[in-house]
């Protein structure tokens, strides 16, 4: 049962750890002129969020395992840090909810 407040303080929650995410994979994914790296958008509405890339070839890029990129790119550069930093994302949100219940 969410009150107005704990909405608002998992949704800010919810955008911390997307942030991360985000912050993460502009690490990791493939550099030419940086154009794609400087795409990647974090969108919240509510409770629910979404991290993109936003080029014409945003997605060839992430899922094309046999391109070759500078050290330290790769492919998966969203899946990956997904998945990586699912624990610290989880603890971002948790901070806030935490900060709920306590009143």
């Amino acid at each position: 049962m969410w009150t107005s407040r704990g909405r608002r303080l998992a949704g800010e929650g919810l955008q911390r750890g997307l942030e991360h995410v985000l912050f993460e994979a502009q690490k990791i994914v493939p550099l030419d002129e940086g154009t794609l790296e400087r795409s990647g958008r974090v969108i919240r509405d509510g409770l629910e969020g979404a991290i993109s890339f936003d080029t014409v070839y945003a997605r060839r890029q992430h899922e094309e395992l046999t391109w070759k990129h500078l050290p330290g790119r790769k492919a998966k550069y969203l899946e990956i840090p997904m998945n990586s930093e699912r624990d610290v994302v989880l603890e971002l949100m948790a901070v806030n909810v935490r900060r709920w219940f306590r009143g």
